[in-house]
């Protein structure tokens, strides 16, 4: 496995914990809301980590490491304002 795959693996993982932890604090919340708690609960550099790798791997390279589907369009959607210039 490639160091940005692994990284992505990685980071899908994280980010799904932080899901599951919002979940039982909040079951009600926003997918908006989800979004907000990872970018509050993720470092600047965990940010461009991930990033860098997923722009290494390519877009659907996530798509394989997030292992719930419910939160596959959160953690998209989360990664995606990390790959925007002052994301």
């Amino acid at each position: 496995m490639s160091e940005s795959r692994r990284t992505l693996a990685e980071a899908a993982e994280e980010i799904q914990q932080l899901l599951k932890q919002l979940e039982q604090a909040n079951p009600t919340a926003t997918e908006s809301e989800k979004v907000a708690y990872i970018n509050d609960e993720t470092t600047p550099s965990f940010k461009r980590r991930v990033a860098g790798a997923l722009q290494a791997s390519g877009e659907t390279a996530i798509d394989e490491f997030i292992l719930e589907n419910k939160y596959l369009k959160v953690v998209k959607s989360a990664i995606k304002g990390w790959l925007q210039p002052g994301g």
